[in-house]
């Protein structure tokens, strides 16, 4: 759940218009990043794995969303250490509760754009 505080400290300077577009352009980029992870996953290519999980916790960082933040850098350890135990469980947690982000910024996105 975003921490609608932190959230809009982070983008206290932001005019509506970025915020919108910076939700816009996560939402376009979340198949092909699931789908990446997904496959990093499957083949075991930790290298590419720790890339696209740096990567994606790096966008969640911006949302405050503790959550997807910890299943992310949890995610990012994991690829890093090379540690298969429970990577799909955890994947499954962070795509659950990255859905769950996704639907609260589609929220803010129609707070900000009524």
């Amino acid at each position: 759940m975003i921490d609608r505080p932190k959230f809009n400290e982070n983008f206290q300077y932001f005019e509506k218009e970025i915020i919108v577009e910076i939700i816009d352009i996560f939402e376009s980029e979340y198949e092909d990043r699931f789908k990446a992870l997904r496959e990093n996953i499957s083949i075991r290519d930790f290298n590419q794995l720790k890339f696209h999980a740096h990567s994606l916790k790096g966008v969640i960082a911006n949302f405050m969303d503790p959550v997807t933040i910890e299943l992310s850098r949890r995610l990012d350890e994991k690829a890093k250490n090379k540690d298969e135990d429970g990577l799909e469980s955890l994947f499954s947690e962070l795509e659950k509760a990255t859905g769950n982000l996704r639907e609260e910024l589609q929220n803010i996105r129609a707070e900000l754009t009524s």
